[in-house]
């Protein structure tokens, strides 16, 4: 057994070997959850595309579970400028001047707003109704890959009273996932895309658009042909997306299946078993986070 499936192996868990990431990444149904979840990542930048860039880097999605933590928290301090700064040194994230700047922006564009509540200080903040949408329907997409692993009924449930379990269910996820160092640094040819701008949505589109149909020895091929196709589609400049593309090219994660510009892009297999390993992860998580939010429920 390896460190990573022994420190999850205690994980409560419903209908699957209790945290042992071998064994979800074996299912047969592993591969379909994980471009169900890249699809679901794209679609999601589709409708939201301001809000659901706070994702798109590795950075950043950590900052909103920094803040998050505090939002939920049991400490009930709540969420500021102070204590997301903070979370960030703790977990080392960012620096402090960074963790200012992503709240002065998720402030300015109405991603959260003041609290109104009379016993929390005036510097609190909380999340916006249209950011806890976009954060229930990021709940919802991880359970249902869950549920397409399993054949379970997470997402149904969780649908059924998002406002009851969201309280309950966000405590546990962004403590565990800023508690996991491998979700926090993940491998190398996750790295070049994750940190850099609409990096992870780069990442999404290519999982997304794999031809299963068509399997590649060494890899998978996707239905992307140029890099422009994919830097138009997320607002990107060319040449940005082009060096990492390259960075990705110089270590054999991605090429092209004939001319390059013409012919379809594979991405490597290590490239995806990154790719899927960090989903694995942060499934795990979710699934011990609902598991104990259900059983805690029925304790009543």
């Amino acid at each position: 057994m390896n460190d990573e499936t022994r420190e999850w192996i205690d994980a409560p868990a419903l209908h699957m070997p209790a945290g042992n990431i071998d064994h979800l990444m074996a299912a047969a149904t592993f591969a379909k959850a994980v471009g169900f979840l890249a699809q679901s990542f794209v679609a999601g930048y589709a409708s939201a595309p301001r809000a659901s860039a706070l994702f798109a880097t590795q950075q950043r999605w950590l900052l909103c579970l920094a803040a998050l933590s505090q939002h939920y928290g049991a400490d009930g301090a709540g969420m500021s400028r102070r204590s997301i700064a903070q979370s960030a040194l703790r977990h080392l994230i960012a620096s402090r001047n960074t963790a200012y700047a992503f709240f002065d922006e998720v402030l300015k564009y109405g991603i959260v707003l003041p609290t109104a509540e009379r016993d929390l200080p005036s510097e609190v903040v909380a999340p916006s109704p249209g950011a806890l949408a976009i954060l229930v329907q990021w709940c919802d997409m991880h359970l249902a890959a869950l549920d397409h692993i399993d054949a379970g009924s997470r997402s149904e449930r969780f649908r059924a009273a998002p406002e009851r379990m969201l309280p309950l269910l966000m405590p546990r996820l962004s403590d565990g996932l800023l508690a996991n160092p491998h979700v926090r640094m993940p491998g190398p040819l996750y790295r070049i895309f994750a940190w850099t701008d609409a990096g992870g949505l780069l990442m999404d589109r290519l999982v997304a658009g794999i031809d299963r149909q068509s399997p590649q020895p060494g890899g998978h091929l996707t239905d992307v042909i140029t890099i422009a196709q994919l830097a138009r589609a997320f607002n990107l400049s060319r040449a940005h997306t082009s060096r990492k593309f390259a960075e990705a090219e110089a270590i054999g994660g991605i090429g092209w299946s004939g001319r390059r510009g013409y012919s379809p892009l594979w991405i490597s297999h290590g490239f995806f078993s990154e790719y899927a390993m960090m989903q694995a992860r942060k499934l795990l998580i979710f699934q011990a986070a609902f598991a104990a939010v259900e059983a805690e429920g029925s304790a009543y």
